[in-house]
């Protein structure tokens, strides 16, 4: 393999600064604080005006209108280490991140529902801008005082029909996003970035639940769902990274957030709720993602809940193989353990609910992520040995819910 530069690889790393630390890959385990607490589960096991996101054909389970509004608190822990350098471990100091999220659902009549809703889907990115003096003729290089931040917010106005114990319903999708890239170019020394990019990119969500009550299983419901992919263009950022290096990417400034399917099922007797999901992501087939090496991801998500006249208790689990993976490329594996190291995988959750009258509502919700730590080959750059990182996240959610 030809000899790269130290210089090219990082400014290749930069590529993919978007640095998203949101659990399965760039998504959220699930939205909302009911949903969060019982492990993202949300494909079978209703929500109300919450699940507009998740599957929108479970809208269905409101009685009149609903108004949930909230948000999480989310806070990862990300160090990384160029090997083989005289550098340390650095801490990114983007730690800390509010992902807002309000949803409406209004019954129309027996068959017909539709809702309103703004939901937080990634808020977040890597600051390392006080990392230390870039100094690379000392071997220090301070993770070059990267600063990156992406925000995606989608907006959504679900629709469901139900007829007996079918449910299904559709989500358009008008997407936000904004990103932006900084960092010390190394061929001069100096800042460099072009500012914030924004863009608005469009999609839907399918989704069909169905309930066996009226066969003579109460309780039990399956449910399935469909994602489109969005393609989102963030004009400068990537190109700006690359150009000082001739490099020209198969997507441009494109990143395309993922399509994924899933398919649901939850059992209540008494007051126990038993929910599983399972998701297949599928970050191969995307603009951007795809180009890096992303692989698809297949989630697991398992939800319990023991609900009680005015309160509710949940715990779950949710399990995604990282999207990043250590390939053949060492040039890959260096850029993706610095820029995109959204390799959490194991999230633990526990949430609750309190009703203060009959018509307000109380949700909270936890989520532990535990540490993450990879470490790739690098052998045959510029600089020897490997790239480390460990990526450990934890998230408080919090929800107020009207019904009238």
């Amino acid at each position: 393999m030809k000899k790269i530069t130290l210089t090219k690889l990082i400014t290749l790393s930069l590529i993919a600064a978007t640095t998203l630390h949101a659990t399965n890959g760039d998504n959220l385990i699930g939205i909302g604080a009911k949903a969060r607490g019982m492990g993202g589960t949300g494909i079978a096991v209703a929500h109300g005006a919450e699940s507009g996101l998740a599957n929108p054909a479970l809208i269905t389970s409101v009685e009149g209108t609903e108004i949930s509004f909230g948000g999480t608190l989310f806070a990862p822990t990300i160090k990384t280490q160029i090997n083989g350098t005289r550098d340390t471990s650095y801490t990114s100091d983007a730690d800390l991140n509010m992902i807002p999220e309000v949803s409406i659902a209004h019954k129309i009549d027996d068959n017909w529902y539709i809702g309103v809703g703004m939901w937080g889907t990634a808020g977040m990115g890597t600051d390392f801008s006080k990392a230390g003096t870039f100094n690379p003729q000392a071997g220090i290089f301070a993770n070059f005082n990267m600063v990156t931040n992406l925000q995606l917010l989608q907006f959504g106005v679900p629709i469901a029909y139900k007829a007996g114990g079918l449910s299904v319903a559709v989500t358009p999708i008008m997407q936000y996003g904004n990103l932006d890239i900084n960092y010390i170019n190394p061929q001069t020394g100096a800042g460099n970035g072009a500012g914030l990019a924004q863009d608005f990119g469009f999609g839907y969500n399918l989704g069909v639940a169905y309930d066996f009550a009226q066969d003579g299983v109460k309780g039990l419901t399956i449910g399935a769902t469909y994602k489109s992919s969005i393609e989102m263009t963030y004009s400068g950022q990537l190109t700006t990274a690359t150009a000082p290096f001739g490099l020209t990417l198969p997507a441009g400034d494109t990143l395309e957030q993922p399509s994924e399917y899933g398919v649901g099922i939850a059992y209540t007797t008494g007051g126990h709720t038993l929910a599983f999901d399972y998701k297949n992501i599928q970050w191969s087939d995307t603009k951007g993602y795809g180009d890096f090496g992303w692989e698809d991801q297949d989630v697991y998500a398992f939800g319990y809940q023991y609900a009680q006249d005015n309160w509710a208790v949940r715990v779950g689990y949710n399990y995604g193989a990282s999207a990043v993976v250590e390939g053949k490329d060492p040039r890959l594996n260096f850029f993706n353990l610095l820029g995109f190291p959204a390799n959490a995988e194991s999230h633990y959750t526990v949430g609750g609910s309190y009703s203060i009258s009959s018509s307000f509502s109380v949700d909270l919700a936890y989520v532990y992520s535990p540490e993450t730590s990879d470490s790739f080959d690098i052998t045959g750059l510029a600089f020897p040995s490997t790239i480390a990182t460990s990526h450990q996240e934890s998230s408080l959610a919090f929800q107020l819910n009207y019904k009238f």
